[in-house]
């Protein structure tokens, strides 16, 4: 069989350099912001040509690893929170799966009547009593999702209960409700002013919003509006196709 990096060949070693950058930002060695070798360097440590030391950089600065800023130089790009939208996590575990601090802040916790949005969402009657709890999830005491959620008090009664300081409120419906169902919408947003506010940024910040549906064996659980400043913020997703089967 023949092999790549046996034979030397230029993609072999365009992906050694890559995975090399890869392993020093992993690692910690290089953190943010952290200057990353030039391609005059990289082409000398590889034994390849510049112009395939400039392709490697130029695909992880495309995936948002590093930044290439002319005349100064390649920097590890500063980490931002990844989610996948083809699962549901929870944020904390994602926050501390990177070796960072979580810590949630609670706005409020209350019962109030159901808009005709929240009702349609939640599957009940306009004016029914839902429960609404807004919180902010912070990493590195750093805003990185303002979470709106709408429960179902018939499903759920003990919700407005719990600490959510200790647990996420995923974490919580997970447990006393397993879900059965989710669905996703995904958008750009320009934040109002109170969003802005307790995710400490700019009016001029774009932010992407992720509205979810969550269901149970007895209907429709919880209706969120989660939204995450552009800065702070990124979706990922990874998918497996099966081989054509043969005849």
């Amino acid at each position: 069989m023949f092999n790549a990096y046996a034979a030397g060949c230029p993609m072999a070693k365009f992906s050694n350099i890559k995975q090399f950058i890869y392993d020093k930002i992993e690692t910690g060695e290089w953190p943010e912001n952290h200057p990353v070798s030039s391609e005059n360097a990289l082409a000398e440590q590889f034994s390849v040509s510049r112009m395939t030391a400039r392709r490697a950089l130029q695909e992880l600065a495309d995936e948002g690893l590093v930044i290439r800023t002319q005349g100064a130089g390649t920097f590890v790009a500063p980490i931002k929170s990844q989610t996948s939208f083809m699962a549901i996590k929870n944020i904390a575990d994602e926050v501390r799966d990177r070796g960072h601090e979580y810590r949630a802040k609670v706005h409020h916790l209350r019962i109030q009547d159901a808009s005709s949005q929240v009702a349609e969402a939640l599957q009940i009657e306009p004016g029914s009593e839902v429960l609404h709890s807004t919180i902010t999830h912070l990493e590195n005491d750093l805003p990185v999702q303002l979470e709106e959620r709408y429960v179902n008090p018939k499903l759920v009664p003990d919700y407005l209960k719990q600490d959510y300081t200790k647990v996420t409120p995923h974490e919580y419906l997970c447990v006393v409700t397993p879900l059965t169902e989710a669905s996703h919408q995904i958008e750009a947003i320009h934040p109002i002013s109170s969003v802005c506010q307790l995710l400490q940024i700019s009016r001029d910040e774009p932010c992407l919003r992720i509205i979810r549906r969550t269901w149970s064996s007895g209907g429709v659980v919880s209706y969120a509006i989660l939204t995450h400043p552009g800065s702070r913020f990124k979706l990922g997703g990874h998918m497996n196709f099966d081989a054509p089967k043969s005849d």
